[in-house]
């Protein structure tokens, strides 16, 4: 595994204490997240619809401390308000309908939740002094995808083929207006994320490469790819978070010259196709399965090609992702491992991953049981 350049981490000392309202806590970056912010120390208050069936992330990870939980709908204009009345200085907005073929089904819902959803959280935060930063999550899919190969950079035309990915450039937009209208409370900055592709332990959504993965390997096979030369920027969970961190962190400091959206991608390594990641991480979790390759259905048109070009965020705050692709394939499988042979440990495997994570120490979830000892 080689070790990508030491980026920059979370800084401890901020989020220590600091009020936080996370929207989509129980899905599965949102749980990820809310652990991460809890290592940290911040006071965080969950605003997401109920987890989804079991397996989740959410409910392995529990009991929960330390979070006030409001299961609720991003459409409640009413529960918001009362969720608002937290007096979050950071808000990081995860919560969206976020599968590609899920919004073919179901566009309008996908619509709702993720354009005026966003809509309607911006607007109940408008008259709140407290608040320092909005950080809204979309995509890597919020662009125009002409199939090109290049990476995307921020300036890049916004567009989108399907519901999910026209409903993320959307929210994007209408962040826009938002900042350009003036509708942000005095002193509070809005920004706006795009990564994708994002692998590690605990996902267990429809329709994602890995968590089929897992699933063909619990029901003894196979996994079923329906584009294996298909290329995506993977990327390992707490590398993508702590880049939102550190984004939030620039923005609730009102720190100058700070871009108004940014791309947070994998190191310039060009990551492998769809089968390659799929080998990797068999390999990687020592498992064998027959992988059969399947025309594709109707719905959502798949785009062959999609990439992220990371370097104003590297510039702006300068983040480096703490893994490359096999080290968050690595890690992922790890995670999966544990899991598959004792779901009681995704909860101390999590809070491992993040301790070694805030270490800066890629490497320390691979040694030996000894060589660990030895190195703490």
């Amino acid at each position: 595994m080689e070790v990508m350049e030491r980026m920059r981490l979370p800084d401890a000392a901020f989020w220590r204490g600091r009020r936080v309202l996370l929207t989509g806590h129980t899905g599965f970056k949102g749980a990820w997240a809310a652990r991460l912010l809890m290592h940290l120390g911040a006071e965080v208050t969950g605003y997401a619809l109920a987890p989804e069936a079991a397996p989740n992330l959410h409910r392995l990870l529990e009991p929960w401390h330390g979070i006030e939980s409001w299961i609720a709908d991003l459409r409640d204009r009413r529960a918001l308000a009362q969720a608002v009345a937290s007096d979050p200085e950071v808000v990081l907005h995860f919560a969206a309908q976020p599968l590609v073929r899920r919004s073919v089904r179901e566009p309008v819902a996908t619509a709702e939740t993720n354009i005026i959803g966003t809509l309607n959280l911006l607007d109940a935060l408008s008259g709140l002094a407290s608040l320092r930063a909005v950080l809204v999550v979309t995509s890597d899919k919020v662009y125009a995808n002409g199939e090109t190969g290049r990476p995307f950079r921020e300036g890049d035309p916004l567009g989108g083929h399907d519901p999910y990915s026209a409903s993320k450039a959307a929210a994007e937009l209408m962040c826009e207006a938002w900042r350009a209208s003036g509708l942000l409370p005095p002193g509070a900055a809005l920004g706006t994320v795009r990564a994708g592709n994002v692998i590690g332990g605990g996902d267990f959504a429809e329709d994602r490469l890995l968590p089929d993965a897992v699933r063909a390997i619990s029901h003894g096979g196979p996994l079923r790819l329906r584009h294996p030369d298909a290329t995506r920027p993977w990327q390992h969970v707490l590398d993508v978070l702590g880049a939102y961190l550190l984004y939030a962190e620039a923005l609730a400091e009102g720190r100058a010259g700070l871009p108004a959206a940014l791309n947070i991608g994998p190191g310039e390594a060009a990551p492998p196709p769809v089968r390659g990641a799929v080998d990797a991480f068999l390999r990687a979790l020592g498992a064998e399965i027959p992988v059969l390759v399947e025309a594709a259905a109707g719905g959502a048109p798949e785009k062959r090609h999609l990439a992220l070009d990371a370097g104003l965020a590297r510039r702006a705050l300068g983040w480096r992702p703490l893994l490359d692709f096999s080290g968050a394939v690595e890690w992922t499988a790890r995670w999966y491992r544990a899991y598959l042979a004792e779901p009681a440990q995704a909860a101390r495997l999590t809070d491992r991953q993040i301790h070694d994570y805030l270490r800066g120490d890629p490497c320390m979830t691979h040694r030996r049981p000894a060589e660990a000892a030895a190195a703490s």
